[in-house]
């Protein structure tokens, strides 16, 4: 059901792979409630994935590939994404997460740091670079809401999240920080929405993936939240509605984050 509540808005998808990624569910559902799209991803990724048929579903939307790495590709995408929408940008998702060391099975005590420096880059400096692009540029409009996906293992332990939990705390300082000045600048909005553990492409790379959602879903009082959830919540923090918040970490999460133990946890451990 669409209640139109991004009609009229411009905006821009990072990291849509295929049809389980948080980022092409979001698409999805921005395009339903009246938003118009541009769709990015690394050059690699979109060899490798699907976003071509995402973008035919979304309005034939503008694919424009970018490293989020480099600075002279995202003004591309930036400069042509202004160009295409004839005006400034309403909202943006970053959805962007790799690991060479969980990739390459290294243990977070042995990691690699050549390759650390590169999973910082692109799981949490690039926020920076998409952010700092978009102020060179002026490229948002006022009240424009950025949402960057995280997790929970920014705030606590999960082993097998490895070097990716602290991309993800960088992540979040990052939101923090840039948010303070784009919201003096412009009262432009940044935000992480930390989601339950999602069966995505990406996600289920991670070892012991399923044993992150079981317990997870055991230990949520509303259970997991799914990536379609994920993605109608995305839809309200880049509407109107959410417009004063801002440089928050919003736990989107079934009740996980704040649940010390449930009945059912308890109940299995005793047997």
């Amino acid at each position: 059901m669409s209640n139109r509540l991004l009609e009229g808005k411009k905006g821009i998808i990072f990291g849509a792979l295929d049809e389980k990624s948080i980022a092409w569910k979001t698409a999805t559902r921005c395009f339903e409630e009246g938003a118009q799209l541009v769709l990015t991803n690394a050059p690699v990724a979109l060899r490798m994935g699907e976003i071509n048929k995402l973008a035919a579903a979304c309005g034939n939307a503008p694919v424009i590939g970018a490293d989020v790495t480099n600075m002279d590709d995202l003004k591309n995408l930036f400069e042509k994404s202004l160009e295409h929408f004839g005006g400034k940008i309403d909202f943006i998702l970053h959805s962007i997460g790799m690991s060479l060391n969980v990739r390459k099975g290294k243990h977070y005590t042995e990691m690699n740091y050549e390759w650390n420096q590169k999973t910082l880059d692109i799981s949490a400096m690039s926020l920076h670079k998409v952010l700092r692009t978009a102020w060179d540029l002026d490229a948002l409009n006022e009240s424009a809401s950025v949402v960057a996906l995280s997790y929970i293992a920014a705030q606590r332990v999960f082993p097998d999240y490895n070097e990716m939990a602290d991309a993800k705390a960088l992540l979040e300082s990052v939101t923090r920080m840039f948010g303070y000045y784009y919201g003096v600048k412009k009262k432009v909005r940044v935000n992480t929405v930390s989601q339950s553990p999602t069966r995505t492409t990406a996600g289920s790379g991670v070892k012991g993936f399923d044993g992150f959602v079981n317990y997870a879903e055991k230990m949520s009082p509303l259970g997991n939240a799914s990536g379609e959830d994920c993605a109608n919540f995305c839809v309200v923090m880049f509407s109107d509605l959410t417009k004063m918040v801002t440089m928050q970490n919003i736990f989107h999460d079934g009740g996980f984050s704040f649940t010390g133990v449930t009945q059912e946890v308890m109940e299995q451990m005793e047997k």
